[in-house]
């Protein structure tokens, strides 16, 4: 019998896992953890809002995107129940010409269907700073941090093909 924390367990780690290979841009991986008709809706403006519709297509943007800012996410705090989770995370990546890594807060609405990603409804905005709630303790509340890209619920960054973490 499946009970309402195994079934939250099991949201959390498809969750994980396909934050893992978004970070590296692992196709297989992300395949794995995508439902063949998953759509994913994005907050606009943002740079490429459009939504990305089909596991094929969105494996394929993530892994040009984490090629091209160099990003790793992480899950800071979920709710499941039945076939819905909704995450914030942490985007930590390198803005174009800059050296300094940058945080992006964000929330996202996940829909399951035979225990894969169906849908993803994604909630930031993306600057080329960091961006976050004024005055929460992330780091008391044990929310991942910039120089510590790891958090409670996601502690270790996916070994990348490119020798970074």
């Amino acid at each position: 019998m499946t009970t309402d924390a195994n079934l939250a367990d099991e949201r959390t780690a498809v969750i994980a896992r396909y934050y893992d290979a978004c970070t590296t841009g692992d196709l297989d991986d992300l395949r794995a953890t995508l439902h063949p008709e998953v759509v994913h809706y994005f907050l606009a403006p943002n740079p490429g809002s459009t939504p990305v519709a089909g596991a094929e297509h969105l494996a394929r943007y993530w892994r040009k995107v984490t090629r091209m800012i160099g990003a790793r996410w992480v899950i800071d705090h979920v709710l499941a129940a039945g076939d819905e989770a909704v995450i914030e995370w942490t985007m930590f990546w390198l803005p174009e010409g800059s050296e300094e890594r940058v945080a992006t807060r964000g929330a996202e609405w996940f829909v399951f269907r035979d225990g894969l990603i169906a849908e993803i409804r994604s909630y930031y905005q993306q600057h080329n700073r960091a961006t976050e709630l004024d005055a929460f303790p992330y780091q008391r509340r044990r929310y991942s941090v910039p120089g510590s890209e790891r958090s409670a619920i996601h502690p270790r960054p996916p070994a990348r093909g490119d020798g970074t973490a």
